[in-house]
């Protein structure tokens, strides 16, 4: 009796393991069009001579319009973009916006080939630790290779882009050089995380990859507002915050302010130096963000009622922003524009 029950045991778990299978070779098939390679071509000038250099990364297709999002660390530094499609054509591509502090980019094509095939946008927010994922990518410039794992952890990692904490999801998928900006899904075949980075020592995979998550990068790329589109930060938590000396519990370190934003405009100072505190890398001598509005930032949920807010205010609304500059509080303001 009990060998039949084994036999029946391994019978169902060979007939779960196949079907597995099955819906995984179906689920690639429909998604591979969507992922494409991105090749990139960087001069350079060294020695009074121009050289150019190239880099390999991937995409993934999320409209009929040519739009791709891909991570920010590979067109970062390109002067020129390449989009590879599955079937072998080669378009052009520019960079619409990206955030370097969250790693994620939108790019669109100069020329849009008839009958793209977008990924579904699906919702990481609903994710759980434990579920199945698949990646497909060019690892090592092995394009259109597919990688399976599960979603081991779901985390933050203080980054502070468009008004929005960036969301992470950490893997045990092989990700490698290549990997970089690639589509994460779900087993329903939907869009649910950006590949981004590896933590590792050896320099090789070590099952500890990470994805942005598709909510941070839909926000980031797609929620347009003057105000939060102007600057990239870093939340301070208690412990960092007391490195700053800042006069309350925690604060937003500046990183990055465009050019001619309203962050700009207000008189947002970015970091000048670079440096690695905790294992954590920063760009240090900016302004530290105390309060917007008057609701200080002293931890990542007051950013939602800062962003409400903003939200609530009219073209010609003044803005106030209270900063550390220097060892000094300084208050920062200008009228809104929306």
């Amino acid at each position: 009796m009990n060998k039949i029950k084994s036999i029946g045991y391994l019978l169902i778990l060979c007939i779960t393991t196949s079907l597995n299978a099955q819906d995984l070779s179906a689920l690639f098939e429909q998604l591979d069009p969507s992922v494409v390679t991105i090749e990139v071509i960087e001069y350079k000038v060294k020695d009074q001579q121009l050289t150019t250099s190239g880099g390999l990364g991937s995409g993934v297709i999320v409209n009929k319009e040519g739009f791709i999002i891909t991570a920010a660390h590979v067109v970062e530094s390109a002067n020129e973009i390449s989009v590879k499609l599955q079937n072998g054509t080669t378009f052009p591509a520019d960079v619409l916006s990206s955030s370097t502090a969250a790693d994620i980019a939108l790019l669109k094509l100069r020329v849009i080939p008839p009958n793209l095939k977008p990924a579904v946008v699906g919702n990481s927010g609903a994710s759980k630790i434990g579920e199945q994922i698949f990646i497909i990518g060019a690892p090592l410039g092995l394009e259109h290779s597919l990688s399976v794992g599960h979603i081991s952890r779901k985390m933050n990692r203080n980054i502070i882009s468009n008004g929005t904490m960036a969301g992470f999801l950490q893997t045990d998928a092989s990700i490698n050089q290549g990997n970089s900006g690639g589509p994460m899904f779900n087993m329903k075949g939907e869009l649910i995380g950006i590949v981004s980075f590896i933590l590792s020592n050896s320099g090789g995979f070590e099952g500890l990859g990470f994805a942005v998550d598709i909510d941070t990068a839909k926000k980031i790329l797609f929620d347009v507002n003057s105000f939060w589109t102007g600057f990239d930060g870093t939340f301070l938590s208690e412990g960092l915050a007391g490195v700053f000396n800042t006069p309350q519990p925690s604060g937003v370190l500046v990183q990055r302010v465009t050019p001619n934003s309203f962050a700009d405009k207000i008189g947002l100072k970015p970091g000048v130096i670079q440096a690695e505190i905790l294992g954590q890398k920063f760009w240090l001598g900016g302004d530290i963000i105390l309060s917007i509005q008057g609701l200080n930032c002293n931890t990542p949920h007051d950013l939602g009622s800062i962003k409400k807010q903003i939200e609530s205010l009219k073209s010609g609304d003044k803005v106030l922003i209270e900063v550390l500059r220097k060892g000094k509080v300084l208050t920062l303001e200008a009228a809104f524009s929306e």
